[in-house]
């Protein structure tokens, strides 16, 4: 019997411990999402770029998609996009380039204080309605990796036009493949194309080499990796979460997925600032 209350007292403190782990992480308050505030005090550091050693320091990739009011997870609505470009402005980032982000892992290249690399996928119309002007109002610039095939040819999606305009002014523009097919799910000669051709077909509409792209759906192996690097691309972009730095693999770049949740701007404090460790039991700082 007192081996039974023994046995049953470990599985209460251990019980114990993990809910402190899960009520004692970091959060952050309500009053920039209700107030439209701006506050240090909301996270315990402002900084993405943290020292780790030999790997350098974690550069901080966001992950977009849509930045409309439709109410899908995937779309961020353009007064939370505003509000969070406006922070990222007001706590000292700096948005940088595909190109400065490769040559800075490559150790040809420095990166300003606290770099952000803003992407978005699959090319969609509020890109350039909402996206784009909202960038430009705070002096920011983006990456936007398009599917070839839905420029010009699909409703909601960029033209070729917009895609130029944008580069004009800072932007990127890179691939998505030509029909945002799941890479895993493709024959050699159809992962080829995918990759070719719509490398091939920006090309001829930018007039300039499109050396980065993102797998569709994230989904990617190591074949596949390699497949894109012998169809020429320097680097390649997952939906892995995390931040890269010298030891990420240039053919499986880490981002940070921002979505629309029930509180979509306390949501993106946190995701820039902490890690996920197996969500359920807390986060970790980058």
């Amino acid at each position: 019997m007192k081996r039974s209350w023994r046995l049953l007292g470990l599985v209460l403190v251990a019980v114990v411990c993990l809910a402190a782990v899960v009520l004692l992480r970091p959060t952050v308050g309500h009053e920039a999402e209700m107030a439209g505030s701006i506050d240090d005090t909301q996270a315990t550091s402002t900084a993405q770029e943290t020292d780790t050693g030999e790997d350098g320091p974690q550069i901080l990739v966001l992950n977009y998609h849509k930045v409309s009011d439709e109410f899908l997870s995937l779309a961020v609505a353009p007064a939370d996009f505003d509000w969070q470009m406006r922070y990222l402005k007001e706590h000292g980032y700096h948005a940088i380039t595909p190109d400065e982000l490769y040559d800075a892992l490559e150790g040809t290249g420095q990166l300003p204080d606290n770099p952000v690399l803003i992407t978005f996928d699959d090319g969609y119309q509020d890109n350039y309605d909402n996206a784009y002007p909202i960038l430009r109002k705070y002096g920011l610039k983006g990456t936007v990796f398009v599917v070839t095939s839905f420029l010009g040819t699909r409703k909601g999606y960029l033209t070729w036009d917009e895609c130029r305009e944008m580069e004009k002014n800072g932007m990127t523009v890179a691939s998505h493949t030509v029909d945002h097919k799941s890479m895993t799910d493709l024959t050699n000669d159809q992962l080829r194309a995918e990759l070719v051709e719509s490398k091939k077909k920006a090309e001829a509409e930018l007039g300039h080499e499109v050396k980065y792209m993102a797998y569709p759906t994230g989904a990617y192996n190591l074949h596949i990796a390699q497949l894109v690097r012998e169809a020429g691309y320097k680097a390649a972009f997952t939906i892995k979460y995390g931040g890269v730095s010298r030891k990420s693999n240039i053919y499986a770049l880490e981002r940070v997925p921002i979505f629309h949740t029930e509180k979509t701007n306390r949501d993106f404090i946190e995701r820039i600032h902490y890690t996920p460790q197996f969500e359920s039991f807390g986060w970790t700082k980058h």
